[in-house]
């Protein structure tokens, strides 16, 4: 049996009582078009099989397909694909009205590159549920003003809701890692608050972040004015970590418009 890879970030989920709460979470049905992404040995693949028509599974390393095949019984429905998911073309498995539903055990090493990359095919997916670092879980569910808020928080905001469903120790894994982990479900959304240049807000977001604790008029200085952020209804000298993410998209969309004024020809 091969061994877990640290270079592939490989923790296997072993423990029968959180591979069963996983598929009564995601409660997949026949027809679903749900893909998992880094099956590994196939102890969800087995669990999440029975109950789909069809299971697409993507995984970068060859050494585990012969493990992942037996646990599923050579199932003629199991359907590999072998690959890096943070290159992978997701949409392409999407129908219409039948939008992708995407599960896994997601290495920590990538999981918020992968994230962003599958958020960049919204349109074409219905949910996700992943198993993450709770850290990051915690960070993606934040509230402003405490000590988790940050720029993964308002990025995500902007693009999906996302719930935190229940912890994992590290004995349920095999190796066991060095953290916690968390079961979170995104589902992929248009924001839930007036936005116009989601490009605008990722960059101001990132300045806002850029150095935690300084206020917003240092953060984003170079982007806008103290006035210009007081003329949007905040208040300069507050930090990023206490704004919510409908405050940042009101900075970024006057940013935004500011830069197109400053392009546009002027009046003859």
């Amino acid at each position: 049996m091969s061994a877990p890879k640290k270079r592939f970030g490989q923790h296997f989920l072993h423990d029968q009582a959180v591979l069963e709460r996983i598929v009564r979470t995601v409660n997949p049905k026949p027809d679903d078009l749900l893909i998992e992404i880094g099956p590994g040995r196939g102890a969800l693949s087995r669990l999440l099989l029975p109950k789909l028509d069809r299971l697409r599974v993507i995984e970068i390393d060859r050494d585990v397909i012969g493990p992942l095949r037996a646990a599923c019984g050579q199932s003629d429905k199991l359907e590999i694909h072998i690959g890096d998911a943070l290159a992978f073309d997701f949409a392409q498995f999407a129908e219409a009205g039948r939008p992708l539903r995407l599960v896994g055990n997601l290495p920590y090493n990538i999981s918020t590159p992968l994230l962003f990359h599958l958020l960049g095919i919204a349109g074409s997916v219905r949910d996700m549920h992943f198993m993450l670092q709770k850290e990051v879980v915690d960070r993606i569910c934040a509230e402003p003003g405490s000590d988790d808020y940050g720029r993964l928080t308002v990025s995500m905001a902007a693009r999906a809701e996302s719930v935190s469903l229940f912890d994992v120790g590290p004995e349920a894994f095999h190796p066991p890692p060095k953290v916690d982990s968390a079961v979170v479900r995104i589902k992929p959304c248009a924001a839930p608050f007036p936005l116009a240049d989601i490009a605008a807000y990722d960059r101001l977001v990132a300045a806002a972040f850029n150095q935690r604790r300084k206020t917003l008029s240092n953060g984003l200085k170079g982007l806008l004015t103290a006035a210009q952020i007081e003329a949007v209804g905040i208040a300069p000298g507050i930090r990023a970590e206490q704004l919510a993410p409908a405050a940042f998209a009101r900075l970024a969309d006057a940013w935004s418009q500011l830069q197109r004024d400053a392009k546009a020809p002027p009046d003859r």
